[in-house]
């Protein structure tokens, strides 16, 4: 199945390989990541890289993404490329241990990839038609719920949406998955009157001696798990469309920490001369 599968990839890509010594340089350089890898885990390599497990270094895997994704939003092309190698470290990290294990490899996992991505665009490898992105996305949801069908015992839903993924993108999952089977707002504008409803459930716990602690949390996680749904709806991605807003905090506080004499004026202005200043470098900048 797999030499099928080599030849097939060899059949659809190399009528339409433009920059072949490109590809065998890349080729050239996995390979050569997948030995130092090996090398760092071996017998005679790095005592730290030795000591790692699948868990000691999820947390690095999620660090570099993020570091990615600001590369990204920044421009910044030359720290991208630097984070991407980062982020394929993190790959070649589980796969060697993996193999360590006895699971499987780096070239197991290059394998079913590239099946996949044969397997779930027919329209470029098959004969099935799509002449727009709506009908790739509806293509690849069916063709991954084939796959789940053939697999395991049947799970629910929802149950293969990670719970350890971030809460803004877990939010986001499982609105849609729910969406699926019409369990949804018909439209944003119901969104955005249950985003009202949902602000006044957090006023009500928010007045003296009304709500307990964690009845306040329980409203505000409604009123949050709402505006990512509202999100979804609008076709905004939440988790960027918070990071322009961080990074716009950003600028106009240093605006205001610049013109208002640094730390030590800021913990000096009274309220009113904070939002003043606040105003002023919000003028400073194109309002969005």
């Amino acid at each position: 199945m797999e030499h099928a599968v080599e030849q097939q990839i060899e059949q659809q890509t190399e009528p339409q390989t433009e920059r072949p010594q490109q590809l065998q340089r890349a080729a050239a350089a996995l390979q050569q990541s997948v030995a130092l890898m090996a090398r760092l885990r071996g017998p005679d390599g790095c005592p730290w890289d030795r000591e790692q497990t699948f868990d000691s270094i999820k947390k690095y895997t999620l660090e570099e993404t993020y570091e990615v994704f600001d590369a990204i939003e920044r421009r910044a092309w030359p720290e991208l490329q630097d984070e991407l190698g980062d982020l394929l470290l993190q790959v070649l990290f589980y796969a060697q241990m993996a193999s360590d294990a006895g699971y499987f490899d780096m070239a197991d996992v290059a394998a079913g990839l590239n099946a996949k991505l044969i397997r779930r665009h027919p329209h470029v490898f098959g004969e099935v038609e799509a002449s727009d992105a709506q009908t790739v996305l509806r293509n690849w949801d069916q063709i991954k719920q084939q796959e789940k069908a053939a697999g395991a015992a049947q799970q629910g839903m929802l149950d293969d949406v990670p719970r350890t993924m971030p809460a803004m993108l877990e939010a986001s999952k499982l609105g849609s998955r729910a969406a699926k089977v019409g369990f949804d707002w018909p439209n944003a504008s119901g969104l955005i009157d249950k985003l009202r409803e949902e602000t006044a459930e957090l006023e009500a716990e928010l007045a003296p001696e009304a709500g307990a602690a964690a009845r306040v949390q329980a409203e505000l996680g409604d009123l949050l798990f709402t505006v990512v749904n509202l999100a979804r709806h609008l076709k905004v991605d939440p988790e960027s469309a918070l990071r322009a807003t961080n990074a716009k905090f950003r600028r106009r506080f240093a605006a205001m920490e610049a013109a208002g004499g640094g730390r030590a004026g800021l913990e000096a202005a009274s309220a009113e001369e904070l939002e003043a200043l606040w105003v002023s470098a919000k003028r400073l900048e194109p309002q969005g």
